[in-house]
């Protein structure tokens, strides 16, 4: 599914977009602690572009909706887990910092899905 490689494309792009960003216009604006949380961000979003690109090209040989789900799951947590980092480490609202966990519970399950459609199908 193409969506899913543009998404991957796209999630690189901001990655390290983001990551020289923080390295280079937040340094000195944020904390320490609060520069890793970026860091952070930044790290867990470039892994899973890769996990987006991955389930993009194992669709081009497997039609599983296993896959599907685990590219969409992915999707969502780099938006609730990067996302919500980067609004808290930028704002200190600890609201955000709460959504965190969710985001990274649907990166376990993107993983597990993908991990289901691998054994399943290859």
């Amino acid at each position: 599914m193409k969506i899913f490689l543009l998404l991957g494309i796209i999630n690189g792009f901001l990655a390290v977009a983001l990551g020289a960003f923080g390295a280079h216009g937040l340094e000195s604006r944020l904390s320490e602690k609060m520069l890793a949380t970026w860091e952070k961000a930044v790290q867990y979003q470039m892994f899973h572009t890769v996990a987006l690109l991955a389930a993009g090209l194992l669709m081009q040989k497997i039609t599983a909706a296993s896959i599907t789900s685990a590219g969409w799951f992915f999707f969502a947590g780099i938006l609730l887990f990067s996302g919500s980092l980067y609004i808290y480490s930028t704002t200190g609202i600890k609201t955000f910092a709460m959504i965190t966990p969710i985001g990274g519970l649907a990166f376990l399950i993107g993983w597990i899905l993908l991990g289901y459609a691998v054994v399943k199908f290859i």
